[in-house]
């Protein structure tokens, strides 16, 4: 864990006050006592702390020490020490920014609960700040769901390595679920009550990457007008979860390798490298191994991130996983939008089947979202369903050939479908309107049917 650093401003140095022995009971700190306000103002200036002490003697005015202290970091928690207190000074201090002001008399008593709730109030305000600016995109379900092989191994790795702090390196298609994978080594983790701080490397600037993931010093480069902690930085005790490794400029790959090799991070603009505890895990969805080997990727930083691999199964690879999933996003649409729709009927399950879904579960949850929201039926029905998915779907089934029962009713379904349409089509000479009323079937319907198993009206008309 990262030690907190005190700088005391005191012109009669370290014998005046016993600093020493107030600070030991905070232990572990990293103290340092200025007598010159100039030197103060330089060191401070120079280097990050965590909290400042002013205390006054004979010479300039408390108020006076304090504001060119202030005017080095604005940021800089601080407690203001004089022997002389008065209402005006303590109301002056104070609205200026101090985070105390005590009486030289009580310091013994007060010094130590001030420095602490400081330390607290600055620590929560830092984090509260790279919260707001973590780029984390939308989680887009709750839990795992499947029962396939696939996901099944899945579930045995991360049980096994959960409990460990290697660092993990997750490969998938987008929307498999490589967050929610992170989300459950952190949580089975001994380091589940320290912070999960996700960042999607591919959505950061470059020219803002460095400075978000290691933060940056007051002044380290234009516009950087007060200190800031980065998300390296802010996961101290926790698990750092970079999604989008892949997406990471060559040089920033070099610091992130060393950050991860001595467990130290330097903000831009800093001197010093602040200790950090963090466990890795690292997501892609492109193929890692073939960017080491065209050098678009560092191969030391590979092996670094790369010491438990988990690879995500597709979608279309998962299985029943699919109805699985699709009656869960069901229900939880339904209750979402306070709608009281039963689920989805047999012939949508069969089209979601058929679907080779390119994006994945991603792309489930929001089709069968729309479905819920569309449908003005009890159940959701394939007229919900956007009409790629519906072509697609038929044309996949109309290839299939052999396999199980689901497979074998599939293209049972579409041979039938697809003479059915043939022979409707050809009575009424490509005449769809026609062909619908008779077949009891809404236009569009009708039309999305013919689309998916590519037939045309034009065709089935006579010259």
């Amino acid at each position: 864990m990262q030690q907190p650093r005190i700088i005391i401003i005191d012109p009669a140095g370290s014998t005046a006050l016993p600093y020493s022995r107030l600070v030991a009971r905070l232990q572990p700190l990293e103290v340092r006592i200025e007598p010159s306000l100039d030197a103060a103002v330089g060191t401070i200036s120079r280097d990050a702390w965590d909290l400042g002490v002013v205390t006054a003697r004979p010479g300039p005015a408390v108020d006076t020490l304090f504001a060119a202290v202030h005017k080095a970091d604005p940021q800089l928690p601080m407690v203001v020490i004089d022997p002389k207190p008065s209402v005006e000074t303590a109301r002056a201090c104070l609205q200026a920014g101090a985070g105390d002001y005590l009486d030289i008399a009580r310091v013994e008593h007060d010094l130590e609960d001030a420095l602490e709730r400081l330390l607290k109030t600055s620590r929560r305000r830092a984090a509260e700040e790279v919260l707001r600016r973590a780029v984390e995109r939308p989680y887009s379900f709750a839990e795992f769901l499947g029962e396939s092989p696939a996901m099944q191994k899945v579930y045995s790795v991360i049980d096994r390595i959960a409990s460990s702090s290697v660092d993990v390196l997750v490969t998938g298609e987008t929307g498999t679920g490589k967050e929610l994978v992170a989300r459950a080594i952190h949580t089975r983790s001994r380091r589940a009550t320290g912070p999960f701080v996700p960042v999607d490397c591919g959505a950061i600037p470059d020219a803002l990457i460095e400075s978000e993931l290691f933060g940056h010093e007051r002044g380290a480069f234009t516009g950087a007008e007060a200190r800031r902690m980065g998300l390296v930085e802010f996961a101290d005790g926790g698990t750092l979860f970079l999604d989008e490794v892949g997406e990471l400029p060559l040089p920033l790959q070099a610091k992130l390798l060393r950050v991860l090799q001595e467990r130290r991070v330097r903000r831009v603009g800093a001197r010093l490298e602040n200790p950090v505890d963090v466990r890795v895990v690292a997501a892609t969805s492109r193929d890692i191994d073939q960017m080491v080997a065209r050098g678009e990727f560092r191969r030391d930083l590979f092996y670094r991130i790369n010491v438990v691999r988990i690879d995500l199964p597709p979608l279309r690879a998962r299985g029943d996983d699919v109805g699985l999933l699709a009656e869960h996003f069901a229900n939880k649409a339904a209750h979402e939008m306070g709608r009281s729709v039963g689920g989805l009927s047999t012939d949508v399950y069969q089209v979601l089947k058929g679907y080779p879904w390119p994006g994945n579960v991603r792309e489930l949850q929001n089709v069968v979202r729309r479905a819920v929201a569309m449908t003005r039926s009890p159940m959701a029905g394939i007229d919900d369903l956007p009409d790629e998915i519906v072509a697609s779907a038929g044309r996949v089934a109309g290839g299939e050939a052999g396999g199980g029962f689901f497979e074998q009713r599939a293209e049972h379904v579409a041979r039938f479908e697809r003479q059915f349409l043939t022979d409707l089509l050809s009575r009424h000479a490509g005449d769809v309107s026609a062909a619908a009323r008779e077949a009891k079937l809404p236009r569009g319907t009708l039309y999305r049917l013919m689309k998916g198993h590519g037939l045309d009206g034009a065709q089935f008309r006579k010259p």
